[in-house]
């Protein structure tokens, strides 16, 4: 196992416990609206801290991109090495006791991601991989699905929790409808790390959500190319992480979602 990587899965483990503790007095939360529909708790901060402390006694060169705490001092264009942390996402499920969660990190060496963890704890399943060595969870290699038509395919996305905005609001509607009817089905879990990491295990067969953050996309990515899938904006690109506008699936479901969802591609 890369030396980083092995990093990277003590600082989850670490994080998680602080989760873990916190999920037996979820009525003890302090929780803070960040913005409409958008939640922060103590706990959230507690853990980006734990894991933060792990990578930087490993690493203290290191730059940090973390969604609470966001970008460290030395994080700018000579940082060959940044760490893209999301303490716990799906902090809505968290708050509400609803066991869909996770830890997410990954490592961005010279602008590719090249390690990624993602941690569930309520499940104990570990995601784990190193660019170029695979996908792993719990220490067994995985693969994307091998299903071929996306009528029988089992999609993943998110819903818009932060729009308020009309037209977006309907433009999503549009999509879910075109969606549901071209699928065997559509999950709306609510951690887009997970989903992620789900496709790359072959839960589901493909996933596509708009406006997401590189600490939600940035691990559950790698998991999926080194499975053996793709992903991609809405018209197949490589430019997703920092626009936030994710395809991903097997080769064959994600060349069908490009095709179904590129008219709705950010312009």
């Amino acid at each position: 196992m890369h030396p980083m990587l092995n990093t990277a899965i003590k600082a989850a483990r670490r994080g998680a416990a602080v989760i873990s503790r916190a999920s037996f007095d979820l009525d003890l939360l302090e929780v803070a609206k960040k913005a409409h529909n958008d939640f922060v708790t103590q706990v959230d901060q507690a853990a980006e801290a734990a894991i933060i402390d792990v990578l930087k006694n490993a690493y203290p060169d290191h730059a940090i991109l973390a969604e609470e705490s966001g970008a460290s001092a030395n994080l700018h264009d000579e940082n060959e090495n940044v760490w893209i942390i999301d303490p716990i996402d799906g902090t809505t499920n968290f708050i509400h006791g609803f066991p869909q969660y996770c830890v997410s990190i990954a490592l961005q060496h010279r602008g590719q991601i090249t390690q990624a963890v993602i941690y569930d704890p309520t499940r104990n399943d570990l995601f784990t991989a190193s660019k170029g060595a695979g996908a792993y969870l719990n220490e067994k290699r995985i693969r994307v699905s091998k299903r071929v038509r996306i009528a029988d395919g089992l999609i993943g996305t998110g819903f818009p929790f932060s729009v308020t905005d009309g037209p977006v609001m309907d433009e999503y509607i549009k999509m879910f409808r075109v969606m549901t009817q071209n699928c065997a089905g559509l999950r709306r879990p609510g951690s887009a790390a997970l989903d992620l990491a789900y496709v790359a295990a072959g839960r589901l067969d493909g996933f596509f959500e708009k406006g997401l953050k590189p600490w939600d996309i940035a691990a559950g990515t790698l998991l999926i190319t080194e499975s053996g899938g793709i992903v991609g904006n809405f018209v197949g690109d490589s430019d997703y992480l920092y626009k936030g506008d994710v395809l991903a699936g097997n080769p064959k479901i994600f060349a069908q979602l490009v095709s179904l969802l590129s008219p709705y591609a950010t312009k």
